[in-house]
Order: C-alpha cells, then structure tokens, then sequence
C-alpha cells in the first residue's frame, strides 16, 4: 500500500498543494487566511489546503457573478454555447489530470473516477448544443392588434452547492446549463472534495470565460454556503447533497422566497421477480449498490426478492459481492475508500443497529483496518437478511457499501414495501411481465425507474426526485429549462 501513486502524490513525500479561491477572475486567498486540509480518504494524507472562506468571501463572489450577469446575459445563445463547447474541450484535453485528482480526493476507483470525466464533458456538450433550442411563444390576445410574447430568460446569478460523491460531474451538471441559459454562478463545492470545483475554474480561465461570470469559493456550509443561500444577490440556488442540507438551506431561503433546485437522498428499491432473468438482475443489484462504495443517490439501497427465486438469487448475489476487491483507488479495485472517518463510523453504526434489530450477515459486516487497510476509511461489502421492513436500515439512507434483503411473496407487496419511504428518488424492478411494468407507473412513487436495467441516468433524460427526494430536477430539456425563467410580454400596436 504505502508504494502506491496515492502516497506518491500526497503529501507524505513533498509539499502539501495550496489552493486559492477563484472570484471575479482572480486567484485568492480570501479574507480570513486560514485554510482547510483536504484529505485523501485512501491514506488519510492531508493532500491540499484550500482557503477556509468565510461570508464575505461569499458576498465578494456573489457581487463579481452579478457585475458579469448582464454582459454574458447580453451574449447570444450560441455565443455562450461556444464558451462552453470550448471547456468541454478544454476538460476533454486533462481528462487523465482530472480523474486523478477526482481519486486523492474522493476516492473513487480510477476507472470510475475517467468515467466521471466522461460525464463532464457530456454535460457541458449537451448543454452547449441546448443553445439553438431556447424556445419561446408567441400567443394570440384576446384583443385586436396585440400578441403575447413569452420568452424564457436567465435568472441572474446562480448559486451552486455540490456534493462530494460526484465532485466534478456535479459541479459540470449545474454549470453548464446555468452558463448556457445566460447565468453568471458562483460554486461552493463539499468542503471534503473542493479540488475539482477548482480545476476546473482554472479551465474556465485557461479558455478565457470572462472574469465573474465563473465563481469558486471554499469553505464549510454553515457559513459560506449560509450567507450565498440568504444573500438578496443570490436568484437561484440549485444544491445536491443531503436531505438534512437540504431542509436547511429551505429554511435559509424561505425568508425571500428564494427560487431552489434540490437533489436530495434516496433509498431506491430493488425489486427481482419470480420471471426476472435472475444472472441480469445479479449484476445489476451489485453495479447498483457498490459502484463508487455505494456513495450515489440512486444506488440500491434495499432488495425485495419474490420468494420463488430469492434463495437462487441470494446465493449468486452474495457469491458475487465476497469478489468484489477492496483496495487502492489508484490501481482500480472494484471499491475504494469510504470518503471520511464520520461516514465510516455511520455505516458501521448501521449495521451494528441492524444486526441488533434482528438482521443477520450474510457477508461482510466489518470496519476493515489492518494490514494494506490500516490507513484510510475502508468497510466490507456487507449484505444483510432481514425479515421485517421496519427496520431502520430499510428506512434509513446507507450512502456506503451495505445493503439488506428480504424475501417478499407478491408483486403486490413488493411495490407496498417500496413505496414505504420518505424518499422518492430512484428505483429498479426485474420482470418481464408487460402488466406488471405498465402498472409501475401509477404505483411506484420514484421520479426515476430503471426496469431489466442497471443504475445510470443518461444526459438527455430528467434526474428528479419525488418527495422528500428533492424539488427541480437536472439533466435534459426539462432540467436545462429550470435555469430560465419565463417573462411574459402584451405587446399592442
């Protein structure tokens, strides 16, 4: 372990890496010079430091992002696409720069971490290629000699709060479209994993976006993100993160009856059924749990297996979990770290829970830290079998490399036991019964549902969540009409 490129690039053998702010076209520090270590959750190295932002660093940003707003706004669609077509390939040309720093920092496997990439550059290409199709109407009055003209404009000045799981296609996700629709935006990414919120705005530089237009700030959420929230600057706050962040940065925001696009948790269920095609549904249910250790949103979170085939199934599942590899994200295992100790504590806490609660282990279940493991936040992939879904961890969002199962005996009950969540996020079902699939749409309660698939929203869809899931939504023209608001004009000749 300790030969590793990780350790290579840490800080262990050299200098730890500073990091500035990027407001209004300048590299900062910001007002209070203090910093934040940013670790490698592999090893536990402290990597970087970026500055420990406070309010008025925010306020700083937030005023360069409105001072920009009307020249970029001013600029046509395709004007502004081109910006963005050149960043996309501007992220394209340091993709192997990028996914490396996307592993020191989150921890992701290095494939995993390209892939992230990847997604990047379809987001800014997509939203590039949205600049011919902002569309308006032109409606008949009422009246003699007069028409209506309903345009779609920009709002202003975007505020963008990323989460650590994607920290690069997420801050690529909301960027593109904001920029595109003729936003200015100012971007707090996770205090965890800021690194690639910050390269990139050195991309933003490099191909020469004006200055303001692009924002980056640092710092933690209860003050930086607080004062972007609450500012009269701020016209639209899109975040991705936790339920919890969530609520409050609704609370923050309800005094001006802020404009929020919020993309909260999960606890997508899995459904197999007695028709599935069980080899299919098997490498489904493990991709969709365990890829980025479990750390997505839409990952399986809870398994309902028709009894007819759930012993079949347990066994083939399980059988393919105890191969998964654990290990240095650097030489692409199939899961790596946790992202932090806390979060490790709260999936170990978990389980512990579970298994007091009547869950039985059917592999995993452990903290792993000895030998390669006794530096950084590494757990088991853990499967657990229950037998009653009023368990906590069938309620409760895992975020990590643990999920439980349970035998179900009808359709009917599976989609019961589904629907018996807060969240509304994701789903998945195997079968190949046409009635029961078309039937899923007037009773499974997810804004997102993959059937006879696996986990991944593709670039033209609508990644929304139902419930306490969130408000919004992202991707495709529906997610790209959520940075423009409408303006409605009576025009009388």
């Amino acid at each position: 372990m300790n030969n590793s490129p990780l350790y290579r690039e840490s800080g262990e053998l050299g200098a730890v890496k500073k990091y500035q702010m990027y407001i209004d076209g300048t590299w900062t520090n910001g007002r209070s010079q203090s910093y934040i270590d940013v670790e490698n959750p592999a090893s536990e190295e402290v990597i970087a430091q970026v500055p420990s932002g406070c309010a008025e660093d925010a306020i700083d940003a937030l005023n360069a992002a409105s001072a920009a707003q009307s020249a970029w706004g001013a600029l046509t669609h395709i004007e502004r696409g081109n910006w963005v077509k050149k960043l996309a390939s501007a992220v394209l040309q340091n993709k192997d720069h990028l996914a490396r720093v996307i592993v020191l920092e989150q921890g992701k496997p290095l494939a995993q971490a390209l892939g992230e990439v990847d997604a990047m550059v379809n987001f800014l290409t997509y939203s590039a290629e949205q600049a011919r199709r902002i569309l308006g109407d032109v409606i008949p009055s009422d009246h003699a000699d007069e028409e209506i003209f309903i345009r779609r404009v920009p709002y202003g000045v975007v505020v963008a709060l990323t989460a650590w799981n994607y920290p690069a296609a997420l801050v690529a996700r909301k960027l593109a479209p904001a920029l595109v629709a003729g936003n200015s935006i100012v971007i707090k990414a996770h205090e965890c994993t800021p690194l690639s919120a910050l390269e990139l705005a050195k991309l933003c530089e490099q191909v020469g976006i004006p200055k303001g237009v692009v924002n980056v700030v640092t710092g933690n959420g209860i003050e930086v993100g607080d004062a972007l929230v609450r500012s009269e600057k701020s016209d639209l706050v899109t975040m991705t993160g936790s339920n919890r962040a969530g609520q409050q940065i609704y609370a923050a925001g309800a005094q001006q009856i802020k404009v929020l696009r919020l993309e909260l948790g999960g606890k997508a269920p899995f459904i197999v059924m007695d028709d599935a095609d069980i080899d299919a549904a098997v490498d489904a249910a493990v991709t969709s749990r365990f890829t980025n250790c479990g750390q997505i949103c839409t990952c399986n979170e809870r398994m309902y297996l028709h009894s007819a085939i759930a012993e079949q199934f347990t066994a083939k599942f399980v059988k393919k979990v105890q191969a998964l590899k654990v290990g240095d994200p650097m030489y692409d295992p199939d899961i790596g770290p946790k992202v932090n100790a806390d979060e490790l504590n709260k999936i170990n806490a978990m389980v512990i829970k579970a298994i007091d609660e009547g869950a039985t282990v059917l592999t995993g279940g452990n903290i792993l830290n000895e030998g390669i493991y006794s530096r950084g936040h590494w757990f088991e992939p853990t499967v657990l079998q229950v037998n009653n879904n009023d368990l906590s961890i069938m309620h409760d969002e895992i975020f990590g490399p643990v999920v439980p199962l349970m035998q179900v005996n009808s359709y009917e009950q599976a989609l019961k036991y589904a629907n018996d969540t807060e969240y509304g996020l994701s789903a998945y079902i195997f079968t190949k019964d046409m009635q029961r699939i078309m039937n899923l749409k007037s009773t499974l309660q997810f804004g997102e549902i993959y059937i006879n698939r696996c986990c991944g929203e593709m670039v033209q869809g609508f990644h929304n969540g139902w419930n306490s899931s969130g408000i919004g939504g992202e991707d495709g023209h529906y997610g790209f009409d959520n940075y423009l608001r409408k303006q409605t004009t009576y025009l009388s000749w």
